[in-house]
């Protein structure tokens, strides 16, 4: 099982009710927009977690769902349970109100609930922009969380304040002023180069997508030991895509949790249009992708548009079938998924394909260890000595076709790049060669250097003729 890492780092929360404005701050503190915004309310349903720079420190910055009174095992609840459970690990709660709207029966219940945690709070009146927040401002006072800080995270005013509230509440000591150096002046001898800095050792990104409702949520809490995924029956539940950092096998993996994508003509939803957007986001962004199915409904046109996007994109391609507990004869169902697969996904053959159970935990390792191999695949670099060596094998067993009587001689191949691999092929007429001789030279070389289950770049160049007449 994975080893959740221990945070470090002070963590914040960003809490209050729905549309006060919670993702708004969090991408302005982040520096980056990493979470949905918009008008409609309750947009953010998990936690989300970002780094942000306080002072002489980075802090961990975490966006919660807005706080809502709901019935017992509805989303609302569930969202609710998430929040809470954001605050009650968090170093320091910043708690939102809108200023125009003004102090709400719902603010002050929910101010009692943040009291009650025992963690510093700070207040904080968003949307004071101009004056029209001034009356909410003041109604502020009698929730008793202490003097508001009054900003607007869309325009980026009094965020310096709200700052040095935290860094102060926290501990965390501002920046020293450190004086520009005059003209011919040596720079302070002291200061760190950012060359010699040990860089700590970059994640793997691993992106979980599918349809709704293949368990991916369910998937990504049985990864990381906890609930840090609001899950259910119903489709359609995750919005954001939030990533989550945890160790495997000594290995540090950022997983990505993303929204159920469906067929464009199915999502009228503006929540849900926004959700797929950063849903494909994810997976341009990420180095490996686990294509999730659902083993009672198997693969479909979707799943299969999904596995084309992964390759297009060049990235490591893993299909996981969820469910597996649910299927009666596990080895045929297995075997003919793989089969139809193959079949489905000629571009990319050997796709690894596995059987998992997120709720009853099983498969995780060995979803893992595929995760962690086809990693190394994707990296794989092929010495070009042993690349012209298979060239020259390839094209003795079978030689390009001659076009208009002329044959065509492939002279000389390199692989360029790596994150997929990338080769180079030169020959005397590229574009003559045949796609069919193209698609051999690529199954060849994914055979004859176990490249199996990655997408295989080859360019095709014109090569030199020294004969030829200049």
């Amino acid at each position: 099982m994975p080893v959740k890492s221990a945070p470090s780092v002070p963590i914040i929360a960003v809490v209050g009710r729905p549309n006060v404005g919670k993702s708004t701050l969090f991408n302005r503190l982040t520096g980056r927009r990493s979470a949905l915004v918009d008008d409609q309310p309750g947009l953010t349903r998990d936690r989300r977690s970002g780094e942000a720079q306080l002072g002489t420190a980075t802090i961990q910055l975490v966006d919660t769902a807005g706080l809502e009174e709901a019935k017992p095992g509805s989303i609302a609840a569930r969202m609710r349970a998430q929040t809470e459970t954001a605050i009650a690990s968090a170093h320091l709660v910043l708690f939102l109100i809108d200023a125009r709207d003004g102090v709400t029966p719902a603010d002050r219940g929910f101010a009692e609930l943040v009291r009650a945690s025992g963690k510093p709070v700070i207040l904080v009146a968003n949307k004071c922009e101009g004056r029209g927040g001034e009356g909410g401002f003041y109604e502020a006072f009698e929730l008793g969380l202490g003097e508001p800080v009054a900003i607007s995270a869309e325009h980026g005013e009094g965020i310096g304040e709200l700052m040095r509230d935290a860094g102060a509440a926290l501990g965390i000591a501002e920046p020293p002023s450190r004086k520009k150096p005059r003209r011919g002046e040596p720079a302070d001898a002291e200061a760190p180069d950012p060359a010699e800095s040990d860089l700590p050792s970059r994640p793997l990104r691993v992106a979980i997508v599918g349809r709704p409702n293949a368990g991916k949520s369910t998937l990504v809490n049985a990864l990381l030991g906890e609930e840090r995924m609001i899950t259910g029956p119903e489709p359609g539940l995750t919005r954001d895509t939030i990533a989550t950092d945890f160790d495997w096998g000594g290995r540090t993996i950022r997983l990505f949790d993303t929204a159920g994508l469906r067929r464009k003509a199915r999502i009228s939803e503006r929540a849900e249009k926004l959700a797929a957007t950063d849903a494909v986001k994810a997976i341009r962004f990420a180095e490996v992708v686990v294509l999730l199915l659902d083993a009672e409904r198997g693969m479909e046109k979707q799943d299969l548009t999904i596995a084309d996007m992964v390759a297009d994109e060049g990235r490591a391609l893993i299909i996981a079938v969820n469910k597996w507990d649910l299927v009666a004869d596990k080895q045929s169902r297995l075997r003919s998924l793989r089969e139809e697969i193959e079949q489905s996904l000629a571009q990319i053959k050997g796709v690894p394909v596995l059987a998992l159970s997120a709720l009853s935990l099983k498969g995780l390792d060995q979803l893992m260890r595929a995760v962690l191999g086809i990693d190394e695949v994707w990296n794989r670099r092929v010495p070009t000595r042993d690349l012209n060596r298979w060239l020259a094998d390839a094209q003795s067993r079978h030689a390009a076709p001659a076009v208009r009587g002329r044959p065509i001689r492939m002279r000389y191949m390199t692989q360029a790049n790596a994150r997929p691999p990338t080769f180079i092929a030169f020959c005397s007429r590229p574009e003559g060669l045949p796609k069919s001789y193209v698609r051999y030279l690529v199954n060849g070389l994914r055979d004859a250097f176990n490249l199996q289950g990655v997408p295989i770049r080859l360019q095709l160049r014109k090569s030199d003729n020294p004969y030829a007449e200049k």
